[in-house]
């Protein structure tokens, strides 16, 4: 019996859902043999990149105390000097400080059973942004440059990847998705001013393309590649009336003040305006003026101190993103290396502490106003409900509706997944 097109398209209900539509056409022509799975996959990719997903990434470096965050222990030694305040969810109470967030954690989810193994900073940063451990073999890409290159419009002339502060890179993906680092969030990026005019400009950059041949010529060939994609996706950029987005003059004081008066919040405040005009990924990166979230000693003033930066500007986006209907397409997950010592230390510190620690996220599908997991009474040991660095992953890719099983081909010719392992943490969808 001849297959037909029309005997695999099925309507439901009163219409039909246009990306049902497009895997049903795809499916059905793969089966009449119109369609190769290759146009198949090309097929599904363009769509992604049509859904506008985004993710931001608020990166709590040096590893936050748990305990002065989401996960506070009042009544019990390990609190120390913590008390804990009420939120906009009954029930849910976080440490003092986090006021603005606690009026948004309608919005956002807690995780409060994350569990892990590593607890020296350079592996457990390396792998709360890659999924994977450090090795000597492979340099692995950061998730937020895999999920861009499963979701970036390849057209957009601005970079796909921003974070503000350094970050891991995009390893053997290439230059399409290494990220592009702000250091002074909400002016202008340095050198994106065109000092010549533009006939000047396109006869330097001939000159370029000439002595590039020759050394393509000469051996060069996948230098010279990834220096023309670079120089290509500068030369967009610099002329785009997007740029733009990186100056944040033009917001209302009221929205600035909201955010905070610090690097941490502008950088936040970029990562909407960024998002709102089409980048898929953003990290921001928290430092304080007393330093990063590595509290060995002075703990409770540390943490307050990076608290005053983090709160203002994690609670504003979230709801600036719902108020103007990015919140849907766009997840926003609140993470750091580890969490620290339940036992305060003699130098009123918290020392590492991988077995149990936090992370908080929003938006994408997530249901707010809730927690996921617990920890012990003492904030010790994991109660309930662990989650892995590679669970909360495979969930961010679930809400960004991208495959982690997704394999990208390695230098060594080695496929390797976007996540490695892992299991999509249900709960948090509601």
């Amino acid at each position: 019996m001849t297959t037909t097109l029309h005997d695999h398209v099925q309507l439901h209900g009163s219409g039909i859902k246009r990306r049902s539509f497009l895997y049903q056409v795809a499916a059905a022509a793969f089966a009449a043999g119109t369609l190769s799975l290759r146009d198949i996959v090309t097929l599904q990719a363009a769509e992604l990149r049509k859904q506008g997903k985004h993710l931001v990434v608020l990166w709590m470096g040096g590893g936050p105390s748990q305990l002065e965050c989401f996960d506070p222990k009042f009544g019990t030694d390990s609190a120390g000097e913590t008390k804990p305040i009420k939120t906009s969810v009954a029930g849910i109470e976080i440490a003092e400080g986090w006021d603005v967030t606690a009026k948004a954690m309608q919005d956002i989810a807690l995780i409060r059973s994350m569990t892990n193994k590593e607890g020296s900073h350079p592996r457990a940063t390396y792998q709360l942004h890659t999924g994977y451990a450090p090795t000597g073999s492979v340099k692995h890409p950061a998730i937020g440059c895999s999920l861009a290159k499963e979701l970036a419009d390849p057209q957009f002339d601005l970079p796909a990847v921003v974070s503000v502060g350094p970050t891991i890179g995009s390893a053997f993906l290439g230059v399409n998705f290494e990220p592009f680092v702000v250091d002074q969030p909400g002016t202008a990026p340095q050198n994106t001013r065109v000092t010549t005019d533009s006939d000047r400009y396109r006869r330097r950059l001939g000159v370029l393309d000439q002595l590039e041949n020759e050394f393509a010529a000469r051996g060069g060939q996948t230098v010279v590649e990834n220096h023309r994609q670079l120089y290509s996706k500068t030369s967009k950029m610099i002329t785009s009336a997007n740029l733009k987005a990186f100056q944040i003059d033009d917001e209302p004081q009221s929205l600035k003040d909201r955010y905070g008066d610090s690097d941490f919040g502008r950088g936040c405040l970029l990562a909407r305006r960024l998002i709102e005009t089409g980048v898929t990924f953003v990290e921001v990166n928290s430092r304080g003026r007393m330093g990063n979230w590595d509290t060995h000693q002075d703990n409770f003033e540390r943490t307050r101190d990076l608290i005053r930066d983090v709160d203002p500007g994690f609670g504003t986006l979230v709801t600036d993103l719902k108020d103007r209907g990015l919140l849907d397409s766009t997840v926003v997950l609140w993470i750091g290396e580890f969490g620290r010592t339940p036992k305060i230390n003699p130098r009123a510190g918290r020392d590492h502490y991988p077995r149990v620690f936090n992370a908080a996220i929003a938006g994408g599908g997530i249901k707010g106003g809730q927690v996921i997991g617990a920890s012990s009474k003492d904030g010790s040991d994991v109660k309930d409900s662990p989650v892995t660095p590679n669970d909360l992953f495979c969930t961010v890719c679930e809400a960004l509706k991208v495959d982690p099983a997704k394999e990208n081909m390695s230098p060594l010719g080695r496929p390797m997944k976007i996540v490695d392992g892992g299991e999509v943490v249900k709960k948090l969808f509601g």
